[in-house]
């Protein structure tokens, strides 16, 4: 009896046999948890793939091709990435009324879950560039000032010192960059859309990008004091002087013609 005593088991092993039990079962959560997580994952993106692509034949097939390769009435989508598609479809651009020199920016018809899944879609087709986060287009700590002559280096070329837009050849044109939101015109850096020429963070990395936003939306925003006069462009004081000069000067020019010629006349009667 003494020795079937001695052999009793002691009154904290249960205690840890419990802790590890709880201890495996942590180690088996920590080691599926995170597949688990990623297969959710990969079935939400599958979804919204499955999705987009039934929202792409209705609204964009026609065009576009049954899987994205482009036909006579619209290029290939392959590798525009889903910030293209953000883009477009956001602004109402795409899907196009009608065909011609320049798709216009008009209300848009989907929702931002439909635009998501239309641009899961497309980028399934082939890699390119992925939407921007909030943080990669916040202006927050951006520089006005490099932004300013990063935008007249790149970009007033075509839509005018300030961002109000301009004329280009064959009907086309620079759309004005006012109320143009922060992502868009980040988007549109990225993507190059229409006549615009890209420019990817190997060429203009993200903080450049922020810098012209900033510009861009301290130019135009309501704060910014408008001295007066026929801002021109945004070109400032010089073209307005340039303007006066010309047309002033030609109106001296006839005032001086007209006064010659009755004084002549004025001579022979």
């Amino acid at each position: 009896m003494k020795k079937l005593s001695a052999r009793r088991r002691h009154p904290l092993a249960a205690v840890v046999v419990l802790l590890f039990a709880l201890a495996a079962t942590g180690g088996l959560y920590a080691a599926f948890a995170p597949a688990d997580k990623a297969q959710a994952d990969e079935t939400a993106q599958s979804l919204a793939i499955e999705e987009g692509k039934k929202l792409y034949t209705v609204g964009c097939a026609s065009c576009h091709g049954t899987g994205g390769q482009g036909t006579t009435d619209g290029p290939s989508l392959v590798g525009v990435g889903s910030a293209a598609v953000d883009f477009q479809v956001s602004t109402g651009r795409m899907p196009a009324q009608q065909p011609g020199a320049q798709v216009p920016k008009k209300p848009n018809i989907y929702t931002q879950a439909q635009i998501d899944q239309l641009s899961a879609y497309i980028a399934s087709l082939g890699a390119g560039p992925i939407t921007p986060t909030e943080k990669q287009y916040s202006v927050e700590g951006a520089s006005v000032a490099n932004g300013g002559e990063l935008f007249r280096n790149n970009c007033a070329q075509c839509h005018n010192f300030t961002g109000e837009g301009g004329a280009l050849t064959h009907g086309k044109y620079a759309p004005s960059l006012a109320g143009v939101s922060e992502k868009h015109i980040y988007e549109a850096m990225q993507t190059g859309p229409q006549n615009m020429p890209s420019f990817p963070d190997t060429t203009m990395p993200e903080k450049e990008k922020k810098d012209i936003i900033a510009y861009v939306k301290t130019v135009n925003g309501d704060q910014t004091v408008n001295p007066g006069g026929l801002k021109l462009g945004g070109l400032g004081p010089v073209t307005e002087g340039l303007f006066a000069w010309i047309f002033g000067l030609g109106a001296l020019i006839a005032v001086a013609i007209w006064v010659a010629a009755h004084t002549a006349k004025a001579k022979k009667s």
